[in-house]
């Protein structure tokens, strides 16, 4: 009689939720918990939503009457989350627009460890300002800091969409502790400049992403939102899905399609962590002392 294999303790299981959002925030709320559900039977231990997926993506015009899709953390979807988590037993990263104030607004992920308590939360800092992704009308640079949490089942970082360009924002968080680094994403395609820039766009954010694992020796979780969305007419935006986990080498584990809702479940080893650190000793050998013009705009 064989013995049955248990999973190593140093194991966890990650669930990427990727879907397409409508126009009705509580139905959208309804979709991303009954997926969060879902991947939790499934094995997850560790639940990350997309950007903003409350909603469709708003930013897409500068329209004042769009503050009102805003929510207080903790508030509404925070309790949700809540209490999935504690009935499940799992961690949920949430991302939501946070109404801090009157005229005071963040892109912001709340953190919920697995016995439903809110450990935190991160406040998008790097804010982008483009055609279609107008989003420094909505929200106030995040002022908390890159930041992690020991969560049950593992130390967690959450960064998100624009930041994931920026490998200080990276740094700054694994330098923390980070085992993991979660990016809840809003990423696509002007239509029209698909079919010419598609490839090397969709390229460039899926090598950003894993160029940090590699220097960082840890894994990579991008969660993006699948679905043409065109809430002020025009062309909208195509969002490309495509919600992977990078290991420590960089290496793609897994990856979710372009165009079709799905859980992206995947089983990582936090123990590969030091194998990687060890061999690919990146951290051991920085120059903290020459690095001090990173905290300049531009060397002339």
């Amino acid at each position: 009689m064989s013995k049955r294999v248990r999973p190593s303790r140093s194991s966890v299981t990650l669930g990427l939720l990727q879907h397409a959002c409508g126009t009705d925030p509580a139905a959208n709320l309804d979709t991303c918990l009954t997926a969060a559900d879902r991947a939790a039977r499934d094995g997850a231990q560790v639940i990350c939503t997309q950007e903003l997926f409350r909603s469709q993506y708003f930013c897409q015009s500068e329209d004042h009457a769009q503050f009102a899709l805003a929510e207080t953390i903790p508030g509404p979807s925070t309790e949700a989350f809540q209490k999935l988590a504690r009935r499940r037993k799992v961690v949920v990263i949430a991302s939501l627009f946070e109404r801090r104030s009157a005229g005071l607004y963040h892109n912001t992920a709340v953190i919920i460890d697995a016995d439903g308590t809110v450990l935190g939360k991160y406040r998008k800092m790097h804010i982008p300002d483009d055609p279609l992704f107008y989003e420094k009308f909505y929200f106030t640079p995040g002022d908390l800091g890159f930041r992690t949490w020991q969560t049950r089942y593992g130390r967690l970082g959450v960064l998100i969409c624009w930041d994931q360009w920026y490998p200080e924002a990276a740094r700054l968080t694994a330098l923390q502790g980070a085992e993991i680094l979660f990016y809840p994403t809003a990423i696509g395609w002007h239509p029209s400049e698909k079919s010419e820039y598609g490839v090397n766009q969709h390229l460039a954010w899926e090598t950003i992403q894993r160029s940090h694992a590699v220097a960082n020796g840890c894994y990579v979780a991008a969660i993006n939102r699948i679905g043409l969305e065109q809430p002020v007419g025009g062309d909208g935006l195509e969002f490309w899905g495509q919600s992977f986990v990078a290991g420590t080498s960089g290496q793609i584990l897994a990856k979710a399609s372009v165009d079709k809702p799905e859980n992206l479940l995947v089983t990582v080893d936090l123990a590969k962590l030091d194998v990687t650190r060890t061999h690919w000793p990146f951290l051991r050998d920085r120059r903290i002392d020459a690095y001090g013009d990173l905290t300049r705009r531009f060397v002339d």
